[in-house]
């Protein structure tokens, strides 16, 4: 049994994979305990006391830090000596460990005389600490790797929220940096279009009020790449705190958007005029009706216009000349029409005009210009003058008129009649007061 307490210390210390080490500064010589000398694999009696050996089983790469940490303490900037580094064994092999030490003893002057310190093996923890670098360098690479942002944000229950992290994505989805969004992400709200914020922020709060998925498509305005469709999906937990974290990722759908809506523009254009379609039109035309309904202005009129004898041209010069003859009248509209008319082609050889804010009268003088202008103004098709005329039928809407169709239906017989007065000419589904 081991009575004396230094020696059950010692027992201890090595037991637990550390050895001790005493140096004497003055002669320039240094001791090792047993567990010292077995740590690094030697006999007791194969190491020398010299301190330029003990320096010469330093890893030359760190040899030089070794010394400078040493020399610090000896010179008193600083209170305990303690340096990670590599050992050489006696094999070859480099361990790494922790040397720790003080000095316990000084001269008059302050001069370092005597100095002892344990050194332990912290191989194992090195390797795991690398590892788990290694896996966190993986997991960043493949976050900074994925198109778009991969996120983590925290919302506190009243409101303010931050991002906890940010894969480098964060750059090109909103023009910030991670430092941007630490502490509040006021600064994605600022990105985001005016209309779009409230439907973003509405989201957030069911989100984090329901637990549900946070799913929202919007526009943000970044300084170097103006307007961009941005889509969030994120993941919600409600943490022991109250606050709630999302996990999710935001990605760029500006391609998706805007080919959605040329299709969706595609779907409602006629392709060979370049105006709406009937389906187009009507929706544009009872929009309108509802807003100057609820304004009070409820004056509009409608025009149905027909190309005069268009079977006579596609008989004597081609449907190609027909196609053109098309294109040129839709052209003659947009030049004598208004920026906020609206004009669309029926089908065939029809066009209808709607005219906000007109009355009839009014509408008969701008009908009656756009006649002569086309009356004017031959289409050409290659070396060929094709002269042309239009009749035009007009009605006003009124606001017992349930939808579109129905102006439409007597601006349409308005325009049998100017056909069965002889054609080119205006003619009036109500009287002119």
């Amino acid at each position: 049994m081991v009575d004396d307490f230094h020696d059950v210390m010692a027992l201890a210390i090595q037991g637990s994979g550390t050895g001790i080490w005493d140096r004497d500064v003055v002669t320039g010589t240094i001791r090792y305990s047993a567990g010292w000398v077995e740590l690094l694999g030697y006999d007791h009696d194969e190491l020398s006391t010299r301190i330029e050996d003990s320096y010469d089983r330093v890893h030359p790469d760190d040899r030089a830090y070794v010394q400078a940490t040493m020399q610090d303490h000896f010179d008193g900037r600083s209170s305990v000596y303690e340096v990670e580094h590599r050992l050489r064994c006696r094999d070859g092999s480099y361990k790494w460990v922790l040397s720790r030490g003080m000095v316990i003893s000084r001269d008059a002057e302050g001069r370092a005389l005597r100095m002892v310190g344990t050194t332990a093996d912290i191989t194992s923890t090195r390797l795991m600490a690398e590892r788990l670098h290694q896996s966190t360098s993986l997991v960043a690479n493949l976050t900074n790797q994925i198109p778009g942002l991969i996120f983590e944000s925290r919302r506190s229950p009243e409101g303010t929220a931050r991002m906890t992290y940010v894969s480098s994505g964060i750059g090109e989805i909103f023009g910030l940096t991670a430092e941007d969004v630490a502490v509040s992400t006021a600064c994605i709200h600022d990105r985001i279009h005016p209309d779009d914020l409230p439907m973003y922020m509405a989201s957030l709060d069911a989100s984090q009020r329901d637990l549900v998925s946070w799913q929202c498509i919007f526009r943000v305005d970044l300084p170097t790449r103006g307007l961009c469709w941005r889509q969030i999906d994120a993941r919600p937990a409600r943490l022991p705190d109250g606050e709630t974290l999302w996990h999710g990722l935001v990605t760029d759908v500006t391609e998706r958007m805007e080919m959605e809506q040329q299709l969706h523009d595609l779907a409602r254009l006629d392709h060979l005029s370049g105006l709406p379609n009937r389906r187009a039109f009507l929706e544009r035309m009872e929009k309108t009706w509802s807003a100057l309904v609820q304004l009070r202005l409820d004056r509009v009129a409608v025009l149905m216009i027909d190309v005069d004898h268009f079977k006579s041209i596609n008989d004597r010069y081609g449907h190609a000349a027909g196609d053109e003859v098309i294109r040129h009248v839709a052209a003659l509209m947009s030049l004598v029409l208004r920026s906020g008319d609206i004009t669309g082609r029926m089908g065939g050889e029809e066009f209808a005009i709607c005219l906000p804010g007109v009355g009839l009268e009014e509408a008969g003088r701008i009908a009656d210009r756009l006649r002569t202008e086309i009356a004017e103004t031959q289409a050409w098709f290659e070396d060929i003058a094709i002269s042309l005329t239009v009749s035009i039928g007009i009605a006003a809407m009124l606001p017992t008129d349930r939808n579109g169709e129905q102006v439409l239906a007597r601006a349409d017989k308005a325009l049998y009649t100017a056909k069965q007065e002889g054609r080119n000419r205006v003619a009036f589904a109500e009287s002119v007061s």
